[in-house]
């Protein structure tokens, strides 16, 4: 999202908040949910929103003080206004019972939605059952999806969404995730899970243009955020990373035909003990994806694992074939990157043999090991340096 295109859309919401000021409100409470934390409240939340959705002017919907227990909900539209403003003051708490949220990719999902805000509150995933479960190797849920189990918060196929002050924390799954959407804005948002939470990436994003997230941090057990196919127009700012595993892009090229990432970028960030700083993956498989056209500008490294890493032979599950890579990575920039890597590698680039990256760029980059020089790895690797780069360019 460029600079106009950004304060026009802070304009809309502007100009939203002001038209819900003496807007109709539905408190979730009128509709039966109880903020005891033990009465099943689903019913109420989607009670209501079926009221705010038919509305022909711009609504409320209230969620006080308290805790609500809902399995999962699906708000979906279109809808006849396009002010839905959710104010949340209180927590929103899923099942204990690892089998009782439902057979749904999203605990709490909007679909079809053009103009929501969503400010305030916590969403308690209660995901350590599911993670116990999982790491202790029994069956387990998996949702409608190949994924294993429910994700917080979803956004499929929604326009001008804005995503303020929300506190996630401890998702059985991603925490939240942006798909086919347009327009979507995230700030101030907290995530928190612990380190060894499997698969709880915090920030999912993939065929959606547009998205923007400022003034946010996260701690989980997967990447901070992660970025896949079909996302274009991206911008992530002022943006705090630890325990994760950084911030994505990809794993792409998991299929022959994908659209690709470009146009991304990460500004601001800082990254606190995490797996990886600034990463991008792909599949080591036939692809026609790409990545291209991303700058990587002004980030701090504390005790990071890989500050900055271009994989292009992924393999999670170690049983890959021998296969180059087919996605193209190129015009990627890295802008006063400094910091202290965990490894003595702080830079890697391991690109495919059969499309090298092309036109990376190192611009002031100083990163260091236990107090020493770093050292810098490349394979299938060409680009330029300008300024003070420590540890020397292997481009």
């Amino acid at each position: 999202m460029n600079n106009s295109a950004l304060l026009s859309f802070l304009c809309l919401f502007a100009l939203l908040h002001q038209s819900l000021a003496a807007s109709p409100q539905f408190n979730v409470i009128q509709f039966g949910a109880k903020p005891d934390g033990r009465t099943d409240s689903t019913s109420a939340f989607l009670a209501a929103w079926k009221q705010a959705c038919s509305s022909t002017r711009g609504v409320t919907l209230y969620v006080p003080k308290g805790r609500f227990l809902t399995r999962s909900m699906l708000f979906k539209g279109p809808c006849r206004n396009s002010a839905i403003f959710i104010r949340i003051d209180g927590t929103l708490v899923a099942p204990s019972d690892i089998w009782a949220i439902g057979n749904n990719p999203n605990w709490i999902e909007f679909q079809y939605v053009n103009g929501v805000t969503i400010s305030g509150g916590v969403l308690d995933g209660k995901g350590a059952p599911l993670w116990s479960c999982k790491l202790a190797g029994r069956k387990c849920p998996t949702g409608a999806t190949v994924r294993n189990g429910p994700q917080t918060l979803g956004f499929s196929f929604c326009n001008n969404v804005l995503v303020s002050g929300v506190t996630s924390l401890n998702s059985q799954m991603f925490h939240v995730v942006i798909n086919f959407c347009r327009n979507v804005k995230l700030q101030g948002v907290r995530i928190s899970a612990p380190g060894n939470s499997p698969n709880t990436d915090g920030i999912h994003i993939q065929m959606s243009t547009g998205v923007t997230v400022v003034n946010t941090k996260v701690a989980t057990g997967d990447d901070c955020v992660s970025i896949g196919p079909g996302a274009a127009n991206l911008r992530i700012e002022n943006f705090a990373c630890g325990p994760g595993h950084g911030i994505s892009i990809g794993s792409l090229g998991k299929n022959v035909n994908e659209p690709g990432v470009q146009n991304v970028t990460v500004k601001s960030t800082t990254f606190t003990g995490t797996t990886n700083g600034l990463r991008i993956k792909s599949w080591g498989k036939p692809s026609n994806g790409f990545a291209r056209n991303i700058l990587f500008q002004h980030a701090t490294m504390n005790n990071v694992q890989n500050p900055i890493f271009i994989d292009q032979r992924y393999c999670p599950d170690r049983n890959c074939p021998d296969t180059a890579s087919g996605v193209r990575v190129s015009d990627v920039t890295y802008q006063d990157i400094h910091g202290t890597s965990a490894t003595q590698v702080a830079v890697n680039f391991d690109c495919s043999k059969r499309n090298p990256c092309k036109g990376i760029r190192l611009d002031n980059v100083r990163l260091t090991y236990n107090s020493k020089p770093a050292v810098a790895s490349c394979a299938n690797a060409d680009g330029t340096t300008i300024g003070l780069v420590q540890p020397g360019s292997c481009l």
